[in-house]
């Protein structure tokens, strides 16, 4: 194929989507951004003030306020409830919102990254690598790199995985939707085996169950000296893949058409790919393998703001930090004072959005073509 072919081909690829998927205008855009900014701080909100013991939501703020160094009038709660508040919830909070708004973004590169509507870090194994990485280092008591140690195992898991599962996956160059996601279950099987064998192997009791627990995902047992680093890990990835949106757009025409347009294909890939699984590791490491929150955030946000990258990224992030608090919310109160793990109920949101998200791609055909 010539060059001017292929540029011709490029051009007919990106009209044919500007023509079929017209761009909402910044105007809608900015008002989605301005009600997922206020659902979040009602999110928030709401995640402070329910619980096994209620604050009114007013008061809820006036204790965050008088933490923070504003003290505009006496204080007219408890000691008790200013430590429920500020040191019970507010960090699991925050961690549900930064675990929701990273697995968000996680979701929408690997989306574009791969060119599959199905990819997310649950599906494609990169999940049950940080698993993996993070159990053996709770099992075998590593401490090489003190106390990032499981952050780092996680990283080095979710990396290895999301390498096996696109070698597995690519034949002949190219990579199909069917291989991708197949590779990626059958991954996640093997790696979820060798995770349960340690468990069952280990001679700690102990803590063979506190695992079994974090397998399924939650946001409990956080601090706010453990806080930091998931913080800094998400801000690191949301930085980068804003930087990256024009290259991440340019993917949306195929391989061939972002080359010619420049792009170094498999060294941008390369480089994200370790991006992120960092991020991944870090996330897993500090709530356990939470899924679907990837996958079901960026088709929703899509349907508000299109698919330019520079407007998905920001939007997936507020709307995945929505998501999660809400869901860590129903997760403590539902079935109170027994508490679900959170990742059970996002498995049962996410199930039925990958099914219908399958019938969809289906029927318009884009789920058997090549990516």
């Amino acid at each position: 194929m010539t060059q001017a072919a292929t540029g011709t081909s490029t051009a007919q690829v990106i009209q044919r989507r500007k023509t079929t998927e017209p761009e909402p205008g910044r105007t809608r855009w900015g008002i989605t951004l301005l009600v997922l900014t206020i659902l979040l701080v009602v999110s928030t909100t709401a995640g402070l003030a329910i619980g096994s013991v209620q604050v009114p939501p007013g008061q809820v703020w006036g204790i965050v306020t008088h933490a923070l160094g504003a003290d505009w009038h006496e204080p007219d709660w408890s000691r008790a409830r200013e430590t429920i508040v500020i040191d019970v919830r507010a960090p699991r909070v925050l961690l549900g919102a930064v675990t929701g708004a990273g697995l968000a973004v996680i979701g929408t590169a690997l989306q574009a990254l791969v060119r599959n509507p199905l990819a997310e870090p649950y599906l494609l194994g990169v999940s049950s690598g940080a698993s993996l990485g993070a159990v053996s280092v709770i099992v075998f008591g590593v401490t090489v790199f003190g106390p990032v140690s499981l952050s780092v195992a996680a990283f080095v898991g979710a990396l290895g995985a999301l390498l096996l599962v696109y070698a597995t996956a690519r034949t002949g160059g190219r990579i199909s939707s069917s291989r991708l996601v197949l590779s990626g279950v059958a991954i996640a099987a093997v790696l979820t085996a060798v995770l349960d064998l340690l468990l069952l192997t280990t001679d700690r009791g102990n803590e063979a169950r506190a695992v079994l627990a974090w397998t399924l995902g939650g946001l409990g047992g956080v601090d706010w000296g453990t806080l930091w680093l998931p913080s800094t890990a998400l801000l690191l990835g949301v930085g980068v893949l804003m930087v990256q949106a024009r290259n991440l757009n340019l993917l949306l025409a195929g391989e061939e058409a972002a080359t010619t347009m420049g792009l170094d294909v498999g060294r941008f890939r390369a480089r994200l790919f370790v991006l992120l699984s960092l991020v991944t590791g870090v996330l897993v490491a500090a709530t356990g393998p939470i899924g679907f929150v990837g996958l079901m955030m960026p088709h929703i946000v899509r349907l508000f703001v299109g698919g330019d990258h520079r407007r998905v990224l920001p939007t997936a992030a507020l709307g995945g930090a929505v998501f999660l608090i809400w869901a860590d919310i129903a997760a403590r109160t539902v079935a109170a004072p027994m508490e679900i793990p959170v990742g059970v109920l996002t498995a049962l949101c996410g199930g039925p959005f990958f099914l219908w998200l399958m019938r969809r791609d289906a029927r318009r055909g884009t789920g058997r073509g090549a990516a």
